[in-house]
């Protein structure tokens, strides 16, 4: 279905975070977004982001809102960059107004520096008129957050860590659509008081490829774990998910607490809710969830629907959580007005500078 038309210069988009069941942790190119290891993940329903941007040419300087305040220091900073990469790409000058909405907390590691980038992204290009796919909108997206490449997709996502030096290989795909595993889903529980970052995760995992003992071990391991957990999610063989998404986050967090300086992103409840799903567990007879964080305090509980209410139960004996969501697979970006669009300009040409 074509999307509604609005004036050039102005579009929006929503995109939802993704939670990798496999982690992307350290760049071996920061300026290009390109990772050491591939990455396996789930877009999530329910949590979006909606973007719109404006290109305006009486604007003097480019505009950052978030969740309706006005934004300045690094995340203006790196929404900016984003824009002249894409200003560079339409061969267009004028600066711009981003207004930026969450229906979920920022900084918390809800990923929404994923749902950030890739609704930025197709906002972005599709307000300068750009035509581009999915594939690319994936490698532009990478750019702005790592995470967010495979954001643009709905469902089960690989990130292909790639060998060019110019990124063109390092793109997103979609293994399996949304409704490939209906009986999965993930419980989240949100951490009350969940601590906003004090170091960007960017800048956390590059501190932990240059000093955690930890680090080439995970490395070598990611290969063999990407394998396992796509033939668990292919066979939808929820014990042996499980499995591997607990033995992968620990080792994560490992990595992480043997960082120079630590980095531990958890709380005194988030360790609790490990330490809950380990016992239902180890008190059955087969593995019915596992468990999931990125670098943030809340935890994402992976089980089959007939799992959910129990562990749900469990979930609300534990103090200090502030609420508990069920989600789903969900879809990637979604355009909800676009302009008509423009050729990008020919490789090589300067864009027009405004005087």
């Amino acid at each position: 279905m074509r999307a509604p038309r609005t004036p050039p210069g102005s579009a929006t988009c929503d995109a939802a975070p993704n939670i990798a069941l496999v982690k992307q942790w350290g760049l071996r190119d920061p300026s290009e977004g390109l990772p050491y290891n591939s990455s396996l993940s789930v877009t999530l329903d329910r949590l979006r982001t909606r973007t719109t941007v404006r290109f305006d040419v009486d604007l003097e300087e480019d505009r950052f809102m978030l969740n309706g305040v006005t934004t300045g220091g690094p995340p203006h900073a790196a929404v900016v960059r984003f824009l002249d990469r894409v200003r560079a790409l339409a061969d267009v000058a004028p600066r711009a107004g981003v207004s930026s909405t969450n229906n979920f907390q920022s900084a918390s590691g809800l990923g929404g520096a994923a749902s950030g980038f890739a609704a930025l992204a197709g906002a972005a290009t599709a307000a300068a008129g750009l035509s581009v796919d999915l594939r690319g909108l994936s490698r532009l997206a990478r750019l702005g957050s790592g995470s967010a490449c495979r954001s643009v997709f709905g469902g089960f996502v690989q990130w292909n860590v790639g060998r060019s030096r110019d990124g063109r290989d390092s793109f997103a795909q979609p293994l399996y659509d949304a409704g490939h595993w209906p009986e999965l889903v993930d419980v989240v529980a949100l951490v009350a008081d969940a601590p906003e970052r004090d170091v960007p995760s960017g800048d956390a995992m590059q501190a932990s490829v240059r000093s955690s003992p930890r680090y080439g071990g995970r490395l070598r391991a990611v290969p063999g774990r990407l394998l396992r957990t796509r033939a668990a999610i292919r066979t939808r063989n929820g014990p042996a998910l499980f499995r591997e998404m607990i033995d992968e986050c620990d080792q994560f967090r490992e990595v992480c607490e043997t960082t120079d300086p630590p980095f531990d992103y958890l709380t005194r409840t988030s360790r609790e809710i490990l330490e809950c799903v380990r016992g239902l567990n180890a008190n059955g007879d087969r593995w019915v969830a596992g468990y999931t964080h990125d670098a943030g305090a809340h935890i994402h509980i992976f089980t089959l629907q007939a799992s959910a209410s129990k562990i749900r139960q469990e979930l609300a004996r534990i103090s200090g959580i502030s609420r508990v969501l069920t989600l789903h697979p969900g879809s990637g970006v979604h355009f909800t007005t676009q302009p008509p669009r423009r050729p990008a300009r020919a490789p090589g040409k300067p864009p027009a500078r405004r005087s």
